[in-house]
């Protein structure tokens, strides 16, 4: 992001607990343009921070603004401006899908022919244009993920949400929706936040991502440098008694992962010389015989990261 251009969302310090449970504490972003993918396990505050994000709740404490609206006192401000999509459904049995549409602009507090004039616009954009008059209990999980998406670019707002977009899909409807998704944040002006469970996708739609664990960011950047800063990938085959050199490694701080094919996966913190394998290989006398530096994943660093953290 350019030193100069406006960040969409920026936060500091936020915390926020249900009871007893701490949800989110010590969270701070400053995200601009682009799409970036929230990632963490179950029970990390995604789905609490996308709430405040969208001003349906108040941080206990720390402070934040969205689109240059405040998280604590301009929320309706926020949503007016926001796109959501979410996970579950959120359909009106007997409507078609260009009144559905139209209705949700009409919410964001767009005249109603102005409304129904975008409905008919952005049904045609993800695909449903010559559906839209069908009724909404007649769609296909599919149409349905599309139809969500639409209501949420009805108001043609500037930053979207989309809350595990392509859940429940098979691989074409996965590919349709991911390359939706790609046309709507490198070719539109709008900041795209997915929170997904599906890494590959992220992998595929967003530059820079937001991996929390337990209320806490765990790492957040470009995706390209986290790969780089975090650690190294080293794969490797060895002959002889492995029980020893494995649990060095582990002492000196690498994640070690068996393959079926017995390929050892050795995840070196960058601040280790990968020279360290063969001097410990040669300490427990086992022979490395295949070594190779792998290009990480998504999955990679997230597993990393996550267990690092956690």
């Amino acid at each position: 992001m350019s030193l100069s251009a406006p960040a969409n969302i920026e936060l500091k310090d936020i915390a926020f607990s249900y009871g007893r449970i701490r949800a989110l504490q010590g969270v701070s972003l400053v995200l601009g343009s682009g799409a970036t993918g929230l990632l963490g396990p179950n029970g990390a505050g995604k789905s609490t921070l996308l709430r405040i994000l969208l001003g349906f709740l108040v941080p206990e404490h720390g402070q934040g603004q969205v689109l240059g609206y405040d998280i604590r006192t301009q929320q309706p401000e926020i949503r007016r401006r926001v796109g959501y999509m979410p996970e579950d459904d959120c359909f009106l049995p007997g409507m078609d899908a260009v009144t559905f549409t139209s209705y949700f602009g009409e919410l964001s507090g767009m005249p109603r022919k102005e409304a129904m004039k975008r409905a008919h616009e952005v049904l045609f954009y993800v695909g449903l244009g010559e559906a839209r008059y069908r009724l909404l209990e007649t769609y296909s999980a599919g149409m349905k993920q599309r139809l969500k998406l639409a209501q949420a670019l009805v108001h043609d707002p500037k930053l979207l949400f989309l809350d595990e977009p392509t859940s429940n899909l098979d691989p074409q409807g996965r590919r349709e929706i991911l390359e939706l998704m790609i046309d709507i944040a490198s070719k539109r002006d709008i900041h795209v936040v997915i929170s997904s469970h599906i890494l590959s996708d992220i992998e595929t739609v967003c530059g820079r991502v937001i991996i929390l664990n337990k209320g806490r960011v765990a790492a957040q950047g470009l995706l390209a440098d986290l790969r780089e800063t975090h650690f190294n990938l080293f794969e490797l085959k060895l002959k002889g008694e492995r029980e020893g050199f494995l649990g060095k490694l582990e002492a000196a701080g690498c994640r070690v992962e068996e393959t079926e094919d017995q390929v050892l996966r050795v995840f070196m913190p960058t601040d280790l010389d990968k020279r360290t394998i063969f001097r410990l290989a040669a300490e427990e006398k086992v022979q490395v015989r295949h070594f190779l530096q792998s290009r990480t994943s998504l999955e990679d660093l997230f597993a990393q990261t996550v267990g690092v953290e956690g």
